[in-house]
């Protein structure tokens, strides 16, 4: 078996190794490989930056990155990594790394990220084996809002560059798929909701696939967090939540009041190299 890049192989070939991977995961992940194309191009996906587990010419792992600049480092997220069933316990994963940290560090690239489900302890155990540290906690949820307020809001519907995004408060903290950078690449919408003339909060979502991508408040006050969330109902009553912060106290409250379901729980986890 050999480890090659990406760029040279179909995307098709990629997709299909990616959905057998994923037949029996955590979560159901969508069958669509459209879906994936249009989300690695939107999260920056470098295919030559990408790696392959090669037996022949069959695709039987692969570990795909989106590379970009944040905070002063260029950074490597691994936005999808898998083995096929009949390959695993071969240690692919670090074969793949091993080829691939090299090459990165050629690149430029000081760090790499990835996010992992906690109850995949087997791939924790994997990923702290090659270098990795947790480095957040995240939780994810999903569900109609159940909420009811009379009280009135004044809603507007805004575009990306209406944002100073420096001084939009926990940009940190959201996972890579939510970071501002990816989002402006994406189908999503952007509202204020305005209180007393002054905007008091905002958030982002794709009505489509339901995805609430950020949401916070700007100016506390009482009632804050639920006209917020009419807010959003008006715009979908089902929303999923992906990688919430779990120091974000205050809001993982509000989101567990308002009847949403817990779905799964994540690491992010980062390799310095």
């Amino acid at each position: 078996m050999k480890v090659k890049k990406l760029n040279n192989i179909e995307f098709d070939v990629i997709a299909t190794c990616y959905l057998r991977s994923f037949e029996n995961y955590f979560v159901k992940v969508p069958t669509d490989k459209n879906y994936y194309k249009n989300r690695w191009e939107m999260a920056k996906v470098d295919y030559a930056l990408s790696y392959g587990m090669f037996d022949g010419e069959n695709l039987v792992g692969f570990i795909i990155h989106a590379i970009d600049n944040r905070n002063g480092e260029k950074i490597a997220f691994n936005t999808a990594t898998g083995v096929l069933p009949e390959y695993r316990g071969k240690r692919i994963v670090k074969s793949i790394y091993d080829f691939a940290i090299p090459d990165l560090k050629i690149s430029g690239i000081t760090k790499c990220l990835l996010e992992v489900i906690m109850e995949n302890s087997k791939a924790i155990k994997s990923y702290q084996s090659i270098g990795f540290d947790i480095r957040k906690e995240f939780n994810c949820f999903s569900g109609e809002i159940k909420l009811n307020s009379n009280e009135k809001i004044e809603l507007n519907e805004v575009d990306y560059n209406t944002f100073d995004w420096k001084k939009m408060p926990n940009q940190d903290l959201y996972s890579w798929d939510f970071n501002s950078e990816v989002l402006k690449n994406g189908d999503y919408k952007y509202y204020q909701l305005i209180k007393d003339n002054l905007v008091e909060s905002y958030f982002i979502v794709n009505p489509k696939n339901e995805y609430l991508a950020q949401f916070e408040i700007l100016k506390k006050s009482d009632g804050c967090w639920n006209r917020l969330f009419s807010g959003i109902k008006e715009v979908s009553n089902s929303i999923k939540i992906i990688n919430v912060d779990t120091r974000l106290s205050e809001k993982i409250d509000f989101i567990n009041s308002i009847g949403l379901s817990n779905t799964v729980n994540q690491y992010e986890v980062e390799m310095n190299i």
